[in-house]
C-alpha cells in the first residue's frame, strides 16, 4: 500500500490499514512509541482560521474532523481508518496562533509567561463507511515567569516556529514548565491513551 503521494508499500496491520492525516513527525513518533506504524501518511490541507466567536475546544474538534474527512475523500487506497488530529493552545477562550515567525513566538511566550494555559488536542478517526469517532483532550500547563533573555534565547533557537502557541514542550521549552496537569503526550501533539482507545474501539489491533 502506498500513499497518494507515492512511496514504498508498507505492511499493514492485519485488522485494517491506518492512514495518518498529518505530516507531524511528533505524532508519528508518538504512535511508534505505542508500537504503531501507519500504513501511509496522507496530510490534509485545510483552512485553520478560527471562526468568529469559536471557542478553543470547538475549534480543535472542527479542524480534526475536517482533516479526517478531507483525507478520507482524497484517499484512493483500500478501506482504511483515517486518523487526524489538531492541537490548540489557549489562554481562557483566546486561541493562540500557530507561530509563523519569530515575532509570533515572542508574543506567545510573553503572553504565557507566569500563567497557566490549556493545550487541547482533538483526535478524529474516520472509518471507511464515513462514520466518525472523536475525542478532545485538555491538559493544563503552567509556565514560570520568563525573563526577556529567556524569551529572546528561545526565539533565536527557532524551536517555536510552526508550533501551536509558539513552543514545543519536548524541546528547550520544557524548562519553562512549572506544572502539568493532564496528558504530556497531548501537549506534544497526540494524547496516546485516548488515541489507542479510539483505535481499539474500531477493531484496530495493537501489538
Amino acid at each position: 500500500m502506498t500513499s497518494p503521494r507515492g512511496g514504498s508499500p508498507i505492511a499493514s496491520n492485519n485488522s485494517g490499514r491506518l492512514v495518518l492525516a498529518s505530516e507531524s513527525p511528533r505524532r508519528k513518533a508518538l504512535l511508534a512509541q505505542a508500537g504503531i506504524e501507519p500504513d501511509a501518511i496522507a496530510p490534509a490541507s485545510i483552512d485553520e482560521t478560527p471562526l468568529k466567536g469559536e471557542v478553543p475546544r470547538v475549534h480543535a474538534l472542527r479542524l480534526a474532523v475536517a482533516k479526517a474527512e478531507t483525507a478520507l475523500r482524497a484517499w484512493n487506497g483500500a478501506p482504511s481508518l483515517i486518523l487526524a488530529a489538531d492541537t490548540v493552545v489557549a489562554v481562557g477562550t483566546r486561541i493562540l496562533p500557530k507561530a509563523q515567525n519569530d515575532e509570533d513566538v515572542q508574543n506567545c511566550l510573553a503572553l504565557l509567561s507566569g500563567r497557566a494555559h490549556q493545550v487541547l488536542t482533538a483526535i478524529a478517526l474516520a472509518m471507511p463507511d464515513g462514520r466518525m469517532r472523536s475525542r478532545v483532550v485538555m491538559t493544563r500547563v503552567s509556565f514560570k515567569n520568563l525573563s526577556t533573555e529567556e524569551i529572546s534565547f528561545y526565539v533565536r533557537c527557532r524551536e517555536g516556529v510552526g508550533k501551536a502557541g509558539g513552543y514545543a514542550i519536548q524541546g528547550r521549552a520544557e524548562g519553562f514548565v512549572r506544572q502539568i496537569n493532564g496528558s504530556y503526550s497531548n501537549v506534544v501533539g497526540l494524547p496516546l491513551l485516548e488515541t489507542l482507545n479510539l483505535l481499539k474501539g474500531c477493531g484496530y489491533q495493537i501489538s
